[in-house]
């Protein structure tokens, strides 16, 4: 499947990979014909997907089942009248019908948009009347469906609702009762009906971490960059099971769950849990003989605070994570104990992993890892100029509109001023400040607007944040300035306790003394707070401005 979209699939060496990968981009590709159907004909008793929960329940789907249910799907979504550009959002957790749905969207042309179950009545009613959204199916939640019903008489756009399950409920209708009644076979709609590589497949809405959640628009042309996600960095394969941990409502679920894992051919393994419980995920990893694994840092912490040396874990060949940087303790207690290492992924919603552990290189601990092949990614100082080594500036991505990277996203849907404001220079800037070593491995440092500057230093968030977590007292924190009249800022420790530590003098002063000696003394943290948790947008990213803003204010 992939030499149709790969002239070539094996390189020497990063530099190798980096100058000659390139990817065919068919002026009217479609994930769901041409990757999902593809692999139907090709291999059909693939599996494309195994499903379970924590009540027992187990599904397991061919791509020849995968190909059938979207078909009927879309066949229903047909008879309910959306058409190419109609939009539809889906609040579906990891529930299996996610994929059903959002294929047979896909195939019809329709704009997708994943929903998380954190989203209220207010969240609900301005994505609806933002994005035009015709249609929303839905997990079958009480705090879910209240607040659907509550903001319905705010949606005038909304036409229909659903969910999924076993379940009746005056005013929805039931996905999975309904679609069944329809035909398996889809013929692929022609002339004005036919999607094309530049049309609008889905969207996803920013966390919204400072003003209203911005839209970003991702072409028909997104999953074929998400091969580099997949194959190159997760290393995934061919009918062996792949799990990345994420709720369908957000851009990891894009980066893997679905895209480039089946444009692989690979097994999506969700585990549709109730909560994260660390003990049950390791459990089902273990039970299952996972092949590659991939979750955001703050889910290995929170397993690392389990005996993860009783669980056998032998049969996953490849770690990743991304949504945060690693830092370098986490990385070597998990090696220590799995003898794995993990691979750092970088990205944004806007794009597929721009930089990451590759195989050609060994990752080292606390860094990003190199450029992927896709992107010209730079790092500029404040005058523009490409930064030497060792010296800090903002990652940019350079010539997206002269050459655009397969996979990056085309603009803000329906704001042209958003639009222009970041893609309008011909580069795109991503507010991120980094340094790159000698061996040209990038090193984060942290947002734009996070950096710290005391006393005329300026000190990056994480590097504080990493030595602090070096500390077995302390599972999760963040670092940021906090205004103080004579330096201006000083750092600030805002931290959650691992279990069997309380708060005490004695304690700051330990967790002082142990930064000072793990980094520059000037870095330390002159003020440490200790909560119970650290406050998150949706998506699960820290608010630093949030805790920033709250020191303003006192």
């Amino acid at each position: 499947m992939l030499e149709k979209y790969l002239p070539r699939m094996d390189f020497n060496s990063y530099e190798d990979f980096k100058e000659n990968y390139k990817v065919n981009t068919p002026d009217n590709f479609n994930f769901g014909f041409d990757i999902v159907d593809g692999w139907a004909k090709e291999q059909k008793d693939y599996r494309a997907l195994v499903w379970c929960n924590d009540h027992n329940d187990e599904k397991i789907f061919t791509f020849e089942d995968m190909s059938k249910l979207s078909n009927k799907a879309a066949n229903f979504f047909k008879a309910k009248g959306l058409k190419k550009g109609s939009v539809v959002m889906l609040i579906l957790r990891r529930r299996w019908e996610y994929w059903v749905c959002a294929t047979a969207l896909i195939k019809l042309g329709v704009i997708v948009i994943p929903g998380t179950l954190q989203l209220t009545k207010k969240d609900i009613a301005y994505r609806a009347n933002a994005a035009n959204i015709e249609m929303f199916i839905c997990i079958n939640d009480d705090y879910v469906v209240s607040q659907m019903e509550l903001a319905l008489p705010e949606m005038p756009c909304v036409k229909n609702i659903g969910l999924v399950g076993d379940i009746d409920r005056d005013g929805w209708f039931n996905f999975n009762r309904e679609f069944e009644k329809y035909s398996d076979v889809l013929e692929r709609p022609t002339g004005d009906d036919a999607t094309k590589s530049t049309d609008i497949m889905q969207i996803y809405f920013t966390s919204g971490t400072t003003g209203m959640p911005k839209m970003v628009m991702h072409n028909y042309l997104h999953p074929l960059g998400h091969i580099v996600t997949a194959k190159y960095w997760q290393k995934v394969q061919e009918n062996k099971l792949h799990m990345s941990v994420s709720d369908s409502g957000w851009a990891k679920f894009g980066w893997g769950k679905i895209y480039g894992q089946w444009c692989c051919g690979a097994t999506i393994f969700a585990y549709d849990m109730d909560k994260f419980v660390p003990k049950k995920l390791l459990q089902v990893m273990q039970d299952y003989k996972l092949t590659t694994f991939c979750a955001p840092p703050t889910m290995y912490r929170f397993m690392l605070q389990e005996n993860v040396a009783d669980y056998d874990l032998s049969s996953i060949q490849n770690w990743a994570t991304a949504g945060e940087p690693l830092n370098p303790e986490v990385f070597n207690q998990w090696y220590e104990l799995t003898g794995g290492k993990i691979h750092t992924g970088f990205g944004q919603t806007e794009g597929t992993v721009l930089c990451a552990d590759f195989e050609w290189f060994e990752p080292i601990p606390g860094a990003m890892g190199k450029p992927s092949p896709i992107y010209d990614l730079r790092l500029l100082n404040d005058e523009g100029k490409v930064c030497e080594s060792g010296e800090e500036g903002e990652i940019v991505i350079c010539d997206v509109i002269k050459n655009p990277p397969v996979g990056l996203f085309v603009g803000y849907y329906k704001n042209d001023e958003q639009t222009n404001e970041a893609l309008g220079t011909g580069n795109y800037n991503l507010k991120d400040v980094a340094w790159k070593d000698n061996s040209g491995y990038l090193w984060f440092v942290g947002r734009h607007d996070d950096v710290i500057k005391c006393s005329g230093y300026r000190i990056g968030p994480f590097e504080v944040e990493s030595a602090l977590i070096e500390h077995p007292a302390v599972i999760e924190c963040a670092i940021t300035a906090a205004p103080d009249p004579i330096r201006g800022q000083v750092v600030k420790a805002t931290i959650v306790l691992a279990k069997g530590y309380t708060p005490s003098d004695e304690l700051i002063k330990e967790l002082q003394n142990h930064v000072k000696k793990a980094t520059a003394p000037y870095k330390y943290p002159r003020i440490v707070e200790f909560v119970d948790e650290l406050p998150k947008t949706l998506g699960g990213k820290i608010k630093r401005a949030e805790i920033r803003n709250n020191d303003a204010d006192k």
